[in-house]
Order: structure tokens, then C-alpha cells, then sequence
């Protein structure tokens, strides 16, 4: 099952020829880690952790809603509480960021207050005429405003209003303050909590503006895809020729800047900080000089040599265009990915909740109060829960990337662009369905165990932050660095490893060999698409932002009763980021999905009958013009294939 045991023999690559099954064995192995994860969650059902979690419980372990056993050592244990259905906190602002617990007592309650309560004779007043008591059970409602402990067994006052929330049997305060205490604790600011409050009240007021504007960043993501396909020639010679000025202005200014103090040491004409100090500038000026100069000599003669790689960074633009106008779905990946992300995320959190509930009853001799232990073998299994977490979300963003890629290639290596699948996104998802999970699998596996470590690494580096001594930190900080950029590496490999997946069915490992040849012998090629292409779609995300912001500034400014509105507009430009990344992200996959083919098809392909290219018009003209120029050339008198000059 290792990458370096594959038994593949080396062979020409044939697009969508014949289909197999690939790494089996890793889909054996995924779905019986899936199993397990679902096992947890049968484990958490099977010791009561579900009933807690919905029908809520209080901290002395009485489920509300239901007759309840004693608990040994808990007087206030094995109470009837069918007529209380609802959890109510005392001070339910009362938040263990660090710890994640509710650091307030618990009580089942029969009713949730649904006015302020701001004494203890209003308590005594609600408990009567509703028959829920708010404070603890060892406390007649009578005695609530002069009993000793009433100032720990009771609420804390004033008692804000508070509603049971839909498929949650909690008393929730409806008070806005509360929450700002919690975003207070959360963000740990030392803020007046009255300007906290107005930010929320603002977010709160302009959410219709924010729904809008956000709206507004989606519509202008699908606009720049469109825009990107029929200007990505001027918009790359523009930013070409902005680098290069930018680089010759600031090297000239610096060696101008060196002359100017040169001149004015020589002329004893310097300023008062004396001689010394101005010697000290003329030397640092020339250092920045020539490093300035060096570093422009070096960017352009890799943008001389690269000029020409630089076309076909435009011609890939070009047709990536081209294929979401054949493939539309190819829009919504980013929100089926998202979608399944979010339904995963949501399900491991309530099993990660359910965990924390499981377990046996147990009495913490220090507050008197029940928490839920688990015992054995049982206690490790948050861990498994954990990496399942990263597995399975790699899993889901690898499915993306090969659904991505089999629709791309099925557009690439179908030359009659009529006879296209109704719905190529949905035949490759349905393609890789059948064939290739084990493959995301073990892809996503790998990224798993590079992610864990680095994960680890920073836990260790957040703990002992501030303990260690600087020789320490500096080795945690590289071994993350330098994980994270395996990961990346990694990742990159992973996305092509897929894309020759949907071009030959082949395994991961040799897949990713045989991607890895075609991008070794391309690689400038490469490092143009991954510079130039990156550069432009990062400012592409740039302007859309920006576009939204200033729409932002504009709608809010005319509702000047929203006196804070940094949040909001944090908010929209947050969001119209993150959209625009899903989007262009879409679109750069695909565009590196049609290199790969690109160079597959140049590779392999001459234009000879028989060979034909299949490869569209414009990228056809980039290969010619190559040929004009003798950049590619038979590789010997066998007439195999036209393979690129080593580069």
C-alpha cells in the first residue's frame, strides 16, 4: 500500500480510455476509520450522553423532563423532574472560555422568567405563582429573600428575561449585554462593555445591509471569473510592467539617495547629528543599493527568460473561461463542498459535546456539584474523534479537487466539445464515486499526518508560551514552519496525483510519480502559472473586496443611527474575502488542472495524423509559435513524440 511498492509499469498516458478501481485497500482502511467514528457515536447514545444533551441536566445529574436515580453522595440527586423540562443557570454569563464549561450552577426549572427579575422577593413572587423555583432545591421559595446563602444559591440579580430556544430545552437570556460579556471574556479585550454592546446592536440593526452587500461580493466573484477570461492579457502585461517599474524607480531612488549623502559627507555639508552618523547612512545606503540593484537584475532576466511562459499563463486564462461557460456547475463546488464541511463539522461537534457528557456520574469533592468522567480506554477516544476531524475534512476537499479535475479533463480530452456530458461535473463526481475513493483517501491521509504534528507543535508552543527559553522557541517555531510548508508542498502534489487519476485511473502513487515527471520537466512553466496566475487572482480577490467595502462605507453612511459600524463592515469584507477566495480558488484549480493536461497533450501529441492535439485554438497557437522559435523539437529519428528542450 506505500507510494514506493507500486507495481505500475511505466506507460504512455491514455486520457479516459479505461476506467478501474484504484487503491482499494485505502478505501477498506477509510471506511473502517468511518466505522469507528460512528461507533463513538453509538457509545455516547449507549451511556446516556444523548438524553443529557437534550433534555438538558443539572449540575447535581437529574436529567430534566424525567424521574431520576440517586446519585451516591449527592443529596440533591435522584429527584422527579418531570414537570421541569427546562435548564435554567444562575448566572448564565458565567463562561470558562479556557476550559470550555459553564462555571454556573444548573437548576431544572418548569418555567423559564420571561420578565426581569431584580430582588429576591420577585423570585419568591415567580417561584409561587409559576411553580418554578430559580434557586437551589435545598431552599424554600418562602425563604428566598432572607436566607444566608441566597447570594450563591440563588441567581445572580437582576435576572434578565430568557426563552427556551427551538430543539434546546435551556433558559437563553435575551438580553444583548450577556452576550457582550461573553464576547468580553472570548476576545479577552479590557473595553468599556457599553461600546461592545453598540457594535452588536449595530450588526444586529444593519443585518439586512450585511445580507445585501454580501450578496453583492457573490455576484461580483462570478463577474471577475468572466472578466479574468477575456482581459487576462492586458491585466498580466499591466502588472508586468508595474513590477518592473516599481523595481528600477526604487533601485534608482536608493542609488540617488546614496549619491545625495555621498556628495554631502564629502562637501562637509551634513547635518547635526555629526559625521559618524552620516557615514553610518552612506554605508547603509549602498548596501541597500546593491542589493536593490541585484534583486531587480535578477527579476529581470527571469522575466526576459519567462516572457514568453508568460503566454501561456494567458492562454490557460483564456480557456479556463471557455470551460465554465461548458461547465456552469463547476460555480457551485464551492458550495457542496461547503455544505458537506458544514454538516460534517456539525456532527463532530455534537459528538465532541456528547463525549464530554459521557461517561459515569461523578461528585467534585471541591464545588459539591456532578460532572461526567469517563474511565479505561474510553478517555483516548476524543483523540480518535480528533483525527477523524482532519481526515475526513481533507477527504471532503479532496473529493472537490478530483471532481473538479475529471470534469476538466473530460472537457480537455473530448474534442468534440458537442458530445460533452449534459453534466460533466456530475459524471466525474459520479466517476470518482465509483472508482477513486480509496485514492482521496490515502491522499488525504498523507496531509492528515503532516497536519497532526504541526497541530501539535502549536499546541505545545501556545502552552509553554512564555516559559520556554528563546533557543526553544525558535526550534518549535521552524519545526512548524517547516511543516507547513510540507503541507503545502504536499497538497500541490496531491491536486495533480488526482488530475492524472482522472486521466489514466491510475493508483495515488502512481499518479503522483508520474504528475511529478511531467511537472519537473515543466518547470518554469510551473513557477510563470504559480507567480503570475497566483498574483493576478490575488488581486482579482483584492478588488472585489475592496468593491465591497466601499459599497459597505456608502450604504452604511446613510444610516447614521448605526453609530458603529467597524464590526459590520469587518464583517462584509471578511466575507466577500472568503467568497471571492471559494470562487477563484475554483478557478485556479482549474486552470492547473489544464496545464497538467496541456503538458500531457504537448508531450505526447505532435499535430501528425494520428496524433492529433487536443488542445484548444489558443494554446494550439502558443505550441506553434514554440515551434517557430525551436523551442521544442523531435527527440530522436524514432518519431515517438516532440518532448520540450530541458529548460
Amino acid at each position: 500500500m506505500g507510494c514506493c511498492s507500486s507495481k505500475e509499469s511505466k506507460r504512455d498516458w491514455n486520457p479516459l480510455e479505461e476506467r478501474s478501481c484504484t487503491d482499494i485497500p485505502w478505501l477498506i482502511i477509510f471506511i473502517l476509520f468511518c466505522i469507528g467514528m460512528a461507533c463513538i457515536c453509538g457509545f455516547t447514545i449507549v451511556t446516556g450522553a444523548t438524553t443529557r444533551l437534550i433534555y438538558g441536566y443539572d449540575s447535581y445529574g437529574n436529567i430534566c423532563g424525567r424521574n431520576n436515580t440517586k446519585i451516591q453522595g449527592v443529596d440533591l440527586s435522584g429527584r422527579n423532574m418531570v414537570d421541569n423540562k427546562y435548564v435554567f443557570f444562575l448566572d448564565p454569563c458565567s463562561i470558562d472560555i479556557i476550559n470550555r464549561k459553564m462555571k454556573s450552577i444548573s437548576l431544572c426549572v418548569s418555567k423559564c422568567p420571561t420578565t426581569e427579575l431584580k430582588t429576591h422577593y420577585d423570585l419568591k413572587q415567580f417561584a409561587l405563582n409559576n411553580g418554578s423555583a430559580l434557586c437551589t432545591y435545598d431552599i424554600s421559595p418562602t425563604r428566598y429573600p432572607g436566607h444566608a446563602d441566597r447570594f450563591t444559591k440563588c441567581p445572580k440579580l437582576p435576572v434578565p428575561p430568557s426563552k427556551s430556544v427551538p430543539l434546546s430545552r435551556r433558559c437563553i437570556p435575551a438580553d444583548i449585554s450577556c452576550y457582550a460579556e461573553l464576547a468580553v471574556s472570548f476576545f479577552n479585550l479590557v473595553i468599556d462593555n457599553n461600546i461592545i454592546s453598540r457594535v452588536v446592536a449595530g450588526v444586529m440593526a444593519s443585518k439586512d445591509i450585511i445580507v445585501g452587500l454580501c450578496a453583492l461580493s457573490l455576484v461580483l466573484s462570478l463577474i471577475m471569473m468572466v472578466v479574468i477570461r477575456y482581459i487576462s492579457k492586458v491585466m498580466v502585461w499591466i502588472i508586468s510592467i508595474l513590477t518592473v517599474i516599481g523595481t528600477l524607480g526604487g533601485t534608482g531612488v536608493l542609488w540617488w539617495l546614496y549619491v545625495d549623502h555621498r556628495n554631502a559627507l564629502n562637501n562637509n555639508t551634513t547635518s547635526v547629528f555629526g559625521k559618524e552618523v552620516a557615514a553610518d547612512n552612506v554605508k547603509a545606503l549602498l548596501v541597500y543599493a546593491i542589493c536593490a540593484t541585484v534583486f531587480t537584475v535578477v527579476l529581470l532576466l527571469v522575466m526576459v527568460f519567462m516572457r514568453k511562459r508568460v503566454s501561456l499563463t494567458i492562454s490557460l486564462f483564456h480557456v479556463a473561461g471557455k470551460v465554465f461557460i461548458h461547465i456552469p456547475l463547476l460555480v457551485l463546488q464551492p458550495f457542496w463542498t461547503f455544505l458537506c464541511l458544514m454538516l460534517f463539522w456539525v456532527y463532530w461537534l455534537a459528538v465532541l459535546l456528547l463525549l464530554g457528557l459521557a461517561g459515569s456520574p461523578v461528585k467534585n469533592n471541591s464545588t459539591n456539584l456532578v460532572e461526567y468522567q469517563m474511565s479505561g480506554p474510553a478517555r483516548y477516544l476524543v483523540w480518535y474523534h480528533a483525527v477523524g476531524l482532519i481526515w475526513i475534512s481533507e477527504f471532503i476537499l479532496a473529493f472537490q479537487q478530483m471532481s473538479i479535475a475529471g470534469a476538466v479533463v473530460t472537457y480537455y480530452f473530448t474534442r468534440d466539445k458537442s458530445r460533452l456530458p449534459s453534466t460533466p461535473i456530475l459524471s466525474a463526481m459520479l466517476r470518482t464515486l465509483r472508482y477513486h475513493l480509496g485514492t482521496l483517501a490515502k491522499g488525504s491521509f498523507i496531509i492528515t499526518m503532516v497536519k497532526i504534528p504541526r497541530l501539535i507543535l502549536m499546541y505545545i508552543h501556545s502552552k509553554l508560551k512564555g516559559k520556554e527559553n528563546a533557543c526553544a522557541r525558535c526550534m518549535l517555531k521552524s519545526c512548524v514552519c517547516c511543516l507547513w510548508c510540507l503541507e503545502k508542498c504536499l497538497a500541490y502534489l496531491n491536486q495533480n496525483a488526482y488530475t492524472a487519476t482522472a486521466i489514466n485511473s491510475t493508483s495515488f502513487c502512481t499518479s503522483a510519480r508520474d504528475a511529478f515527471t511531467i511537472l519537473v520537466e515543466n518547470a518554469l512553466r510551473v513557477a510563470a502559472i504559480n507567480t503570475v496566475g497566483d498574483f493576478v487572482l490575488f488581486l482579482a480577490k483584492v478588488l472585489i473586496v475592496a468593491c465591497t467595502a466601499f459599497a459597505s462605507v456608502l450604504a452604511l453612511n446613510y444610516h447614521r443611527e448605526y453609530t458603529v459600524w467597524v464590526l459590520p463592515l469587518l464583517i462584509i469584507c471578511l466575507f466577500a474575502y472568503m467568497v471571492a477566495h471559494c470562487f477563484l480558488s475554483v478557478f485556479e484549480n482549474v486552470v492547473d488542472v489544464l496545464f497538467l493536461c496541456f503538458a500531457v497533450d504537448a508531450k505526447y501529441n505532435n499535430g501528425s495524423p494520428g496524433r492529433e492535439y487536443f488542445m484548444d485554438k489558443s494554446l494550439m497557437e502558443f505550441v506553434e509559435n514554440s515551434k517557430k522559435r525551436g523551442r521544442y523539437k523531435p527527440e530522436d529519428g524514432s518519431g515517438r513524440e516532440m518532448k520540450a528542450m530541458a529548460h
